[in-house]
């Protein structure tokens, strides 16, 4: 019951696609993510300083 089924070049490329738009989106997010805890903690020692 189990057929061999070819992916090809566009299934290949497909997958390339969506690895790609997946690392980056996860890039993105981690820079994010970093910034804003860079600057809640420069925030937060700059009260302290006050």
């Amino acid at each position: 019951m189990a057929k061999d089924i070819e992916v090809g070049v566009a299934g290949s490329l497909t997958m390339i696609a969506l690895f790609s738009a997946v690392t980056l989106l996860l890039r993105s997010f981690y820079k994010r993510y970093t910034r804003l805890q860079n600057r809640d903690e420069s925030h937060q020692e700059n009260e302290g300083k006050d």
